[in-house]
């Protein structure tokens, strides 16, 4: 292995006090890696909430699982662990605590649950880098945690996914995984992707935001560059380089934002409290989470509001940084549900959700003046009940 990834890893597993970390392409790919090193296969199901991304979905897909959903709680939008127990079966072999926007997971029902039914958790933190239940880090619950450090992610490495566990045989499995199977990145995926993080670096701020994505999806679809989702990937079939390894210069990349990871994480917070501050000096309730146990550090602020597609258009001719996700409960809104095991109706609170919230920057190039312009324009909303 390079030493630059193996150092990456070393500095990962160090930050969360694991024994291993492995470092992937991106975090659908850690996923996936993680149920082939648990045995989930055809005949198994997999719970997760229904306020998800897609590419959270296809990994079980791919192993030939069933995708089994649990609908959300409105404030956190976080699994209903109410609503947990009656979903397992005979066949249940993992359930995924998604911690959504940053904020914690119930981990203690969870677990108890889990244990109780001898079933695996695992914790997807692609949202959450940071936050802490209980006074420990979320990924350390379960058996392993993966994280994404995609371009909206709590850093960036322009793409790249990582899997955290102190279980040996566990990290053994997925060390056999790498060795036998898994690919490496192109020249030429590597070089485009150090050309779009240069561009990042450079031009993306909240003002351009809405513009540079727009352009981005566009370039995506032409192949013109390394985009988060290929075509391919709405599909529940995987390509054949699916499974690949990530290269020297996101490690590189992974190394320096973790050297600056504590900044990070005190920025985010002293963000989301001046949120908290001004949307509720203008009448608006904050999406917070009320458990006493959590500390949160958040990827984006959600806010709901009773206008969001009016919204989404202003605040692009405005150069208000304002996310649409999830747009449907398994994010983007071209997923056929059908094909992936879902009924509309089948969790009506991550539907509703999926009509009403927005989310607001917290990344370190978001400053307070950004925050305030934000609060300014989301107000001229109507809040959603």
């Amino acid at each position: 292995m390079n030493k630059m990834i193996e150092e990456y890893q070393q500095k990962f597993a160090r930050f969360f006090g694991a024994e291993r970390a492995f470092a992937f392409w991106k975090g659908r790919v850690a996923l996936y890696a993680l149920l082939r090193a648990l045995d989930v296969g055809r005949g198994d199901e997999v719970i997760l909430p229904g306020y998800t991304c897609v590419m959270n979905v296809n990994p079980i897909k791919y192993v030939g699982a069933r995708p089994v959903y649990v609908d959300i709680e409105p404030n956190t939008f976080n699994m209903n662990v109410n609503l947990l127990k009656e979903k397992i079966t005979n066949k249940t072999k993992v359930i995924i605590a998604q911690h959504t926007y940053g904020y914690p997971c119930d981990m203690n029902t969870i677990m108890k649950i889990a244990q109780s039914s001898g079933i695996c958790v695992i914790e997807d933190c692609c949202l959450a880098l940071g936050s802490k239940y209980k006074g420990r880090m979320v990924g350390t619950f379960g058996r392993a945690g993966y994280f994404s450090s995609q371009w909206n992610k709590p850093y960036t490495t322009g793409l790249g996914g990582m899997i955290i566990t102190s279980d040996r045989e566990l990290a053994e499995r997925i060390e056999t995984l790498e060795a036998n199977e898994m690919c490496p990145p192109s020249g030429g995926e590597i070089f485009m992707l150090r050309m779009q993080l240069i561009i990042y670096r450079l031009l993306i701020y909240p003002r351009t935001t809405a513009l540079a994505q727009s352009l981005f999806r566009h370039l995506t679809k032409k192949g013109m560059v390394v985009g988060s989702s290929s075509t391919s990937e709405f599909e529940p079939v995987k390509t054949n380089n699916f499974f690949k390894g990530i290269s020297k210069m996101q490690a590189r990349s992974g190394i320096r934002q973790l050297d600056r990871i504590e900044e990070n994480i005190t920025h985010r917070r002293k963000m989301a409290q001046l949120y908290d501050e001004l949307l509720t000096a203008k009448g608006f309730k904050p999406s917070k989470d009320s458990r006493e146990l959590a500390e949160p550090v958040m990827v984006r602020y959600p806010v709901r509001i009773t206008e969001k597609d009016k919204a989404l258009a202003q605040a692009a001719k405005a150069g208000i940084e304002l996310g649409s996700w999830f747009e449907c409960p398994l994010h983007p809104i071209e997923t056929p549900l059908a094909s992936y095991d879902y009924e509309l109706g089948m969790c009506p609170e991550a539907e509703k959700a999926s009509n009403e919230a927005v989310n607001l920057p917290l990344h370190p190039r978001a400053s307070g003046k950004t925050v305030e312009r934000s609060v300014d324009f989301i107000t001229g909303f109507t809040q959603a009940g």
